[in-house]
């Protein structure tokens, strides 16, 4: 992700038609997993990511998995006390709106780092790291996927996927998503 990421340095990319990656929304209902695509505004607006998913109104367990330009996972549960959040890379912020948009969310500064000392900082994330414990992935599960930064977002997201038993629903989406 490093590599990527130097490319981008300085530049904040965050069209929707200029980002890669992958918006979903992951409902639990009726004793299965449903997931649906978001659309690729999602990935540039923590407020569109929360809009679309809080108008699937469900009555099962809801949250949304952004996989954004594939240097970087936000986890986003709504709830009626405020959406819940989870951001996989806080150095994500000084590249990307949305990145900010959650740190501020969680009313975290964005971090004071040179973007010519990027390349040399390991990544940390930031936010309610058991946001998914009532479903079956423990914080501390969820510790170690968000500190595997070797791995690309869309492979940590599969993990998650995979722990809680949708990733056959997860890749069934991704498969149809223009890439």
């Amino acid at each position: 992700m490093g590599a990527q990421r130097a490319e981008k340095n300085g530049a904040t990319s965050d069209r929707a038609e200029d980002l890669t990656g992958f918006g979903v929304a992951v409902v639990y209902e009726d004793g299965r997993w449903k997931v649906k695509a978001l659309t690729p505004a999602a990935l540039t607006s923590l407020s569109v990511a929360e809009k679309e998913l809080k108008a699937l109104r469900s009555t099962g367990a809801l949250f949304g998995l952004l996989d954004v330009d594939d240097e970087f996972f936000v986890v986003l549960r709504p709830a009626p006390s405020g959406t819940r959040l989870l951001l996989s890379d806080a150095t994500a912020a000084l590249d990307y709106d949305i990145a900010a948009d959650v740190l501020e969310a969680l009313n975290i500064d964005v971090p004071d780092i040179d973007p010519d000392d990027l390349d040399d900082i390991e990544p940390w994330g930031e936010g309610d790291l058991s946001l998914l414990s009532d479903l079956g992935v423990p914080e501390p599960v969820l510790t170690v996927i968000t500190s595997e930064t070797d791995l690309y977002p869309d492979e940590q997201l599969a993990m998650i996927a995979q722990r809680l038993g949708f990733d056959t629903e997860l890749s069934g989406v991704l498969d149809k998503l223009p890439r």
